[in-house]
């Protein structure tokens, strides 16, 4: 609470936002019962974001229910609908968990609200600059139209006791799979993790000059990737069961993992091998490696729909996910791992002692050790180079 009034005096002060407004947007949120519809497939993330909804409730009086999705693009197509349906109001979604190509399809269909970002008291502690992580969605601006609340940085966990660490370069990955044939694979990229897995080759293997903010063309694609697809025909021979079969997604990669039955795994959160030695699903042995020229990174944001029921509660649940002490809590191993998207050096001595506090762990990177950051490509790619790999890869 005391983090949440220096929020709301340096937002008053500075212009951005007045606290009798946000005073106002309390009174009314007040009583409020807001539907988080959000990707649902990890029981920690899930407990956490229970765990949010604790706090709102007893500090806001509001009732916070996660909807649980497999595939954000349900929610998306929910919001669609009731458009077309002309309920421009009392909608079912009020906040959504979403970023990339889930963004652009709303932002493109007029189905994302006003912006609220900048009433948020705890925006404050925000690094919102123009071009900043938290500022573009997979290079789209997001104009305040999303509230960013977890980084994702891609990194792979391998078990240090059984092979190699990857090999720095993303080209070097054929012989190093050559060597371990069988013990490697990735998600399948009908999965987000399975297609970052591919963006993140793409990156280093693409020509020269190739620019990955702009849709891609049929010419400019087909150049870009020819030599992705080059690589992948002299990879898929040595992944696990020769490349004919993939695992669903990041978690049942990872059980596997567990399992001994491929030695790597790769995930969106760097925290998630200290997570998940802690919670006895990983051996001690597993350590979390990143390329050398750095990995794809992007921040998870909220969103209020343009026909949300209770938008003022969306905007104290999108605000308390950006409280310090919760984004620290969130950034714990023990709790859920996930980074912050809190610049540190916007944050009073509060926050900062929430950070300072975290524990170390072998497995747990630093943000020196991940690295610099590869901006995510326009959407677009991302929707043809999965639709390309199924037309190359399935029959």
């Amino acid at each position: 609470m005391k983090a949440l009034l220096s929020a709301v005096l340096l937002l008053a002060g500075a212009g951005m936002a007045k606290a009798e407004d946000w005073t106002q947007i309390l009174n009314e949120a007040r009583g409020q019962t807001v539907y988080f519809h959000a990707w649902g497939g990890d029981r920690r993330t899930n407990d956490f974001i229970a765990s949010v909804g604790e706090e709102v409730l007893r500090d806001y009086g509001v009732t916070l229910r996660q909807v649980p999705l497999a595939d954000t693009a349900d929610a998306v197509a929910r919001v669609l609908a009731e458009k077309a349906a002309g309920r421009d109001a009392d909608g079912s979604v009020d906040l959504i968990w979403l970023n990339g190509p889930n963004f652009l399809a709303m932002a493109d269909q007029g189905l994302l609200g006003a912006p609220f970002v900048q009433d948020l008291p705890n925006a404050a502690w925000l690094d919102l600059s123009e071009g900043s992580a938290n500022s573009v969605d997979f290079t789209v601006p997001v104009e305040g139209r999303e509230s960013p609340w977890r980084l994702a940085r891609f990194v792979f966990t391998y078990d240090a006791d059984r092979i190699d660490p990857p090999p720095g370069r993303m080209a070097d990955w054929v012989g190093w799979a050559a060597a371990h044939p069988g013990r490697v694979t990735h998600p399948d990229p009908a999965n987000f993790m399975g297609a970052t897995f591919l963006k993140q080759a793409l990156i280093e293997l693409a020509p020269l000059g190739t620019d990955l903010s702009i849709p891609p063309t049929d010419a400019s694609f087909a150049a870009a990737t020819a030599p992705l697809w080059d690589w992948y025909d002299a990879l898929r021979p040595n992944l696990w069961r020769q490349g004919q079969s993939f695992p669903e997604n990041e978690s049942v990669q990872l059980q596997m993992l567990n399992d001994y039955e491929v030695d790597m795994s790769m995930s969106l959160d760097p925290a998630s091998a200290a997570a998940a030695i802690a919670e006895g699903l990983l051996p001690p042995s597993v350590r979390v490696h990143v390329p050398d020229g750095g990995s794809i990174g992007n921040v998870s944001f909220v969103a209020i729909p343009f026909n949300a029921a209770h938008r003022a509660g969306a905007e104290v649940v999108a605000n308390a996910l950006l409280d310090p002490a919760t984004q620290a809590r969130m950034q714990d191993p023990a709790v859920l791992g996930a980074f912050s998207v809190l610049d540190p050096a916007r944050l009073d001595a509060e926050g900062r002692a929430a950070f300072a506090a975290l524990p170390d762990d072998p497995a747990l990177p630093t943000l020196a050790d991940l690295g610099p950051v590869l901006t995510e490509p326009h959407p677009a790619w991302m929707t043809r180079l999965t639709d390309e790999w199924q037309r190359r890869y399935t029959r």
